[in-house]
């Protein structure tokens, strides 16, 4: 399997951790520390424990299709096993994704392999899922932007350049791919459900530490809005153009929470580096686990 990302997500990565940086230096590392503590310690101390219990709920959520698909992974197993793909997705880009590190585990307890890809996929899927329930949230906000710029006449043709059409023919296949790999699930509504109702718990604590932050720094903003906002970024992140989304996802957020949501840029950036930093605190236990996938040993349940 192919685990080392392409040239162009090292050039897009680079690209935005140096527009990133530029935009750190133009608003000047004072303003970013004096907005960081402004924030009070028992806004990060809940921040902390909501972003344990969101990285619980994707554990539950794959926990529920890859069980329901009759593998036999246990609970424990799956937490096991996500942690370590979320410690190889921050701090081991360059080489091991995520989901590579999941499949390989679950490979070596015996798990088919097809069965294995078609649960990460879904996992992934009911993921998107409950962010597009998110999403619409944002759309007051985009609406008076674009009503309230003065942008050119030809601006809304910008969905119809060439550039684009790539794009299209690959999220034509996805969808069908997409398709093809819910069947499994598709007479299992009861598991679906369930994933999606562990994905909504990993988005509300998510929800709640942007909020908490926010708060923290004297932003009034309003929770759906939040909502809204990060589901926006989140889709942008997607984009296979950064490794991990580092830079863009930052990038992202700041945009969104500052030209819809009305905040600061220094606290739009603020926000986005202690986002980035407090997902990557708690993905720490799972390098407890990743050296049993480095290391080439097979796991046998007792």
């Amino acid at each position: 399997m192919k685990t080392r990302p392409p040239l162009l997500r090292w050039l897009g990565t680079l690209l935005a951790l140096a527009l990133l940086v530029y935009l750190l230096i133009d608003q000047g590392w004072a303003e970013i520390g004096a907005a960081v503590r402004q924030i009070d310690g028992w806004r990060f101390g809940l921040a902390i424990l909501l972003v344990g219990i969101s990285r619980l709920a994707v554990a539950g959520r794959w926990q529920v299709l890859i069980q329901s698909a009759g593998t036999g992974i246990r609970a424990e197993q799956s937490i096991q096993i996500t942690f370590a793909g979320l410690f190889a997705a921050n701090f081991l880009p360059t080489t091991i994704g995520g989901d590579v590190v999941r499949l390989a585990w679950v490979i070596r307890l015996g798990c088919d392999r097809a069965v294995s890809v078609a649960s990460l996929v879904a996992d992934r899927l009911v993921g998107m899922a409950g962010m597009a329930m998110a999403l619409p949230f944002g759309l007051p906000s985009t609406i008076h932007y674009f009503q309230t710029a003065n942008h050119p006449a030809s601006t809304p043709n910008w969905l119809a350049l060439p550039w684009l059409r790539p794009l299209q023919t690959k999220v034509a296949n996805f969808t069908r791919r997409t398709l093809q790999v819910l069947q499994l699930w598709m007479s299992k509504p009861k598991a679906l459900l369930l994933a999606l109702a562990f994905t909504w718990v990993h988005m509300l604590c998510t929800f709640g530490i942007v909020w908490l932050l926010l708060g923290g720094m004297g932003e009034q903003i309003s929770f759906w809005l939040v909502m809204g906002l990060w589901s926006a970024a989140y889709f942008v992140t997607l984009l296979p153009i950064s490794i991990n989304g580092m830079g863009v996802q930052e990038l992202a957020m700041t945009f969104f929470y500052t030209t819809l949501g009305g905040i600061s840029a220094p606290n739009g950036l603020t926000l986005a580096l202690l986002m980035r930093l407090i997902q990557m605190l708690a993905s720490l236990p799972g390098a407890l686990f990743l050296p049993q996938i480095l290391a080439g040993r097979r796991q046998v349940e007792s």
